[in-house]
């Protein structure tokens, strides 16, 4: 006589799996999207920091005009007398979409955005912006 699973054993095993699936799928679908979050964000910290030190230098942040950009090399030597000699990022990072961050200078202060998901301004859940001053919340 030979050995067998019976139709009700394998209905069980498949009902179980199919549960499992139930519990875990849902908890694993948003975890990528989260995790470009997580290093958009951990991304903009570097930058902040780096135009910190550039202020640190300088007295400002660099203009809106003159971007992440003066962050490689000075825009301007006359503006910027005291510009390190090495530069503040070794390269402009993207986010985890492969776009670049959108840089705003605002008088004494700054802002970092990337743009999300969608790689346009404004958007909703996943494809949302993503900004500096939400991060360092």
């Amino acid at each position: 006589m030979k050995k067998a699973f019976s139709l009700l054993e394998l209905l069980v095993v498949i009902l179980i799996l199919g549960l499992l699936a139930a519990f875990v799928v849902p908890n694993l679908v948003g975890a990528g999207e989260k995790a470009k979050r997580d290093l958009v964000c951990s991304q903009m910290s570097s930058i902040g920091q780096a135009l910190k030190m550039f202020k640190l230098d300088n007295g400002m942040y660099p203009s809106t005009e003159e971007g992440l950009g003066a962050l490689l090399q000075n825009p301007d030597a006359d503006k910027y007398p005291n510009y390190s000699t090495n530069p503040y990022l070794e390269k402009l990072p993207k986010d985890s979409w492969k776009t670049p961050f959108v840089y705003v200078q605002d008088g004494n202060a700054f802002d970092l955005i990337s743009l999300g998901a969608d790689r346009r301004e404004g958007g909703e859940a996943e494809a949302a912006d993503i900004r500096y001053s939400q991060c360092q919340k």
